[in-house]
């Protein structure tokens, strides 16, 4: 099965946007197959607008000249990733991230180029062009190289089919498709998943952006590896307070080959495409917070920053060994309650024995207090920390002091 556990790896938008080269690309997984690949890191994702020449931050440029070939498939920017001249496309990256021991992934839009459709280009292997395919009101509001696809047209699954080939030929291991998911694009969804099995590869199928709609939960479970269940995820606390309402209604659903998607981790060095190094907001409770809230929603970890100025907080954040455990070996994750800014989660380990947190969303540092048999967990003989590495004294009721937006997280046996 693909995707058993949540993936984990580093996506290029969060530090680059749609400007990531080549030599960004290659070093970055270089520091991941060195420094976090016995984690569980493995796949290094590059995002949107690799084809694009031009792009130079996280805008976007109406209408740019697009590298595409003659069948209206996206081809790498050769001026960005040298190693894709002479229609190679990704290829020699591929084999680099594969020879590294990690997993090799791109972005897409859903549909077929506008390019594509005004210059008629024909689809791969029959007489059908792409503008037989392509719908021109069905367009992403927020990006301007896409028509979206009549799915029900002669064509349309042959498209799908030439692009998905082409990636496999490519050594492609996880494609994130954006636009398909808050808008529920579910006949591309459907060509997509169909155009993955025919290519005789396997992918992993990301999905964004969100937030999906929780009422076809059961849809992407059949569908899809990975959903978005919320818009861009950037460095803000409102965002990651938002967070715990998202999780508690998504965590039911997370399991092997499917996971709820809480977006992209943006710590340490983020938003580097603008001549300075710029470093998160979150605090370092924020950021315990974080880690921990997607831990137990089970969520894929894709780091958004630049790995190699990762600080050492960050790396020990990131390779939490303890914390790491309970995204591959938990299993009924649970918000037990929520009282103002008390929230409680609790999942069970595989191995044995309880997962819980109690975190502290106020401002203010506070006694937060969980009575272990209102959880039905009984017969406990330690409690770990797992952050702090502490044993903690075993009571009926747990006390323990929280700091400001952060996290108190432990293993109970």
């Amino acid at each position: 099965m693909i995707a058993k556990t949540p993936p984990m790896g580093w996506n290029s938008w969060d530090c680059y946007g749609a400007s990531v080269n080549e030599e960004t690309v290659r070093k970055n997984a270089k520091y991941m197959a060195e420094n976090l690949a016995e984690a569980g890191y493995e796949y290094v994702v590059v995002d949107i607008q690799w084809y694009q020449p031009t792009a130079d931050s996280h805008q976007y440029k109406s209408f740019a000249e697009l590298s595409m070939d003659e069948y209206g498939r996206l081809l790498p920017a050769v001026n960005r990733f040298p190693s894709a001249k002479d229609g190679q496309g990704f290829k020699a990256l591929g084999e680099y991230i594969h020879c590294l021991g990690l997993k090799f992934g791109i972005h897409i839009m859903r549909g077929i180029p506008r390019q594509a459709a005004f210059l008629n280009t024909k689809i791969k292997g029959t007489n059908i062009t792409a503008r037989e395919i392509a719908l021109p009101n069905s367009i992403c509001y927020w990006n301007p190289d896409m028509y979206g696809i009549n799915t029900e047209a002669a064509g349309a699954l042959e498209y799908y089919n030439s692009i998905f080939g082409l990636y496999a030929g490519w050594g492609v291991d996880f494609v994130k498709v954006d636009d398909i998911a808050r808008e529920f694009h579910y006949g591309e969804i459907d060509l997509i998943r169909k155009a993955i099995d025919n290519c005789g590869r396997e992918m992993v199928l990301s999905i964004s952006p969100g937030a999906s709609p929780l009422e076809q939960a059961e849809y992407f479970k059949q569908k899809v590896n990975m959903w978005r269940i919320t818009d861009d995820f950037w460095d803000r606390w409102d965002l990651l307070e938002a967070m715990f309402e998202r999780a508690e209604k998504w965590a039911p659903h997370s399991g092997a080959g499917h996971w709820p998607d809480a977006d992209m981790l943006p710590v340490a060095a983020i938003n580097q495409c603008y001549g300075e190094d710029e470093w998160t907001k979150f605090t370092q409770d924020e950021q315990i917070t974080m880690m921990t809230l997607w831990c137990f929603l089970r969520s894929p970890l894709m780091i958004g920053s630049e790995l190699t100025k990762l600080d050492d907080f960050t790396l020990k954040l990131l390779t939490n060994k303890d914390l790491l455990k309970m995204l591959s070996d938990s299993f009924n994750a649970r918000q037990i309650y929520r009282r103002d800014d008390e929230i409680c989660w609790l999942s069970v380990s595989k191995t044995g024995g309880y997962y819980s947190a109690l975190f502290n969303t106020s401002d203010k540092e506070k006694e937060v207090r969980i009575n272990l048999t209102s959880c039905e967990i009984d017969n406990v003989t330690q409690i770990f920390d797992l952050w702090s590495k502490e044993m903690i004294d075993i009571a009926d009721a747990l006390n323990v002091s929280v700091k400001p937006h952060g996290v108190r997280a432990f293993y109970i046996s």
